[in-house]
């Protein structure tokens, strides 16, 4: 198990990347670290693996602290963004590598034969004799994530490993990370800025922004029951509807729409409710398409089609707003639209970002 506490990062220029971040990671989890660039998901990864050191807090692997170990004793094994593969060596000697040096050197038998076990696990057999400029990068980030299982680390850090890989090949390959890390049973720390990533493959999610976290959650629970307005924006594509509205007098009012606050459902409240300005938040899936009643008609601006689906864009409130409908309602450019929202499913925040609903 990993525990980060109070973990706080102050660069020599004074930026502070890291404000009392604490999270626990258990043993043979797969957790990513999400989050906009500059949040602080990887310098977390590198104050683990010690290439930084912390300005304060701790780092725990299984109760005993890693601040004061070199980055060799840590027992990590680090998939950098770009591979970092050493280029005269074939796949099978950069394999090897790590197990032919240090305090640890084994015989080149023995470490040949631990390898070659590693190498079939990852598929990646047939490229032992290959060089990494002869390879494509997603033969190279096997390689990489081979050569770093190779040591048999107590913990796998892997800093945005599928960024420089085309959309088909970064659905097979994390795919591949899950299926390998849970085998092997190894804990992970998976850094991206990719949502659908991280949801896909993570056991926990740690949203992170401007070194803060914003929520350590299962990642349904991010899309389902955001924490404030900037996870519920940041997780979700397309986009969650953003809605201005004034609440008063039991009536919630935006410009093209009004409904009353009893149709808010009790139990989903985070605060008590008050008369004031908010943001109504409702994802595209939620804004029901309903000619037979209605909260509002809105024209359509203009129509995507994805695979089975339509978006359809539309001005509501005076923003930008979006429906999705299956391929099977023809509703095209132009048209006038009836529409509702699925009010179980709705959030409501401050100004300030705070969920209230």
């Amino acid at each position: 198990m990993i525990e980060i506490r109070d973990l706080r990062k102050v660069f020599d220029n004074g930026f502070e990347a890291l404000k009392k971040v604490n999270f626990t990671v258990e043993e043979g989890d797969l957790i990513c670290l999400l989050g906009p660039s500059g949040c602080g998901k990887t310098t977390i990864l590198n104050l683990i693996a010690g290439l930084l050191d912390p300005t304060e807090g701790d780092i725990l692997n299984n109760g005993v602290t890693m601040i004061d170990k070199h980055p060799k004793d840590r027992d990590i094994g680090f998939v950098f963004q770009n591979y970092a593969l050493y280029p005269h060596m074939t796949v099978l000697e950069n394999v090897m590598f790590p197990l032919r040096v240090g305090e640890k050197k084994m015989p080149k038998e023995e470490a040949e034969k631990i390898a070659r076990k590693f190498m079939k696990l990852t598929s990646i057999e047939e490229l032992e004799n290959k060089k990494p400029g002869t390879m494509s990068g997603g033969q190279q980030q096997r390689v990489a994530i081979t050569r770093a299982l190779v040591q048999n680390p107590n913990i796998l850090l892997l800093d945005e490993p599928l960024s420089n890989l085309d959309a088909r090949l970064r659905l097979r390959i994390r795919e591949e990370i899950r299926r390998l890390v849970k085998e092997v049973g190894i804990t992970t720390i998976f850094v991206t800025h990719d949502q659908e990533e991280a949801l896909s493959i993570s056991d926990k999610i740690v949203l992170m922004d401007e070194g803060v976290i914003q929520q350590h959650d299962d990642p349904q629970n991010l899309y389902l029951e955001p924490n404030n307005l900037f996870v519920a924006k940041f997780i979700g594509n397309p986009v969650i509807n953003i809605l201005p509205v004034d609440i008063a007098n039991g009536s919630v009012k935006g410009s093209d729409f009004e409904f009353s606050t009893s149709d808010f459902i009790p139990e989903r409240f985070k605060q008590e409710l008050s008369d004031g300005k908010y943001l109504l938040g409702v994802r595209p899936e939620d804004i029901h398409v309903n000619q037979d009643s209605s909260l509002f008609e809105v024209t359509v601006d203009s129509v995507e089609l994805i695979g089975r689906e339509r978006i359809l864009n539309f001005k509501l409130d005076g923003e930008h707003a979006k429906s999705i409908v299956t391929i099977d309602e023809m509703i095209n450019h132009g048209d006038v639209i009836k529409c509702s929202f699925n009010y179980p499913r709705i959030y409501l925040f401050k100004e300030t970002g705070e969920r209230v609903y």
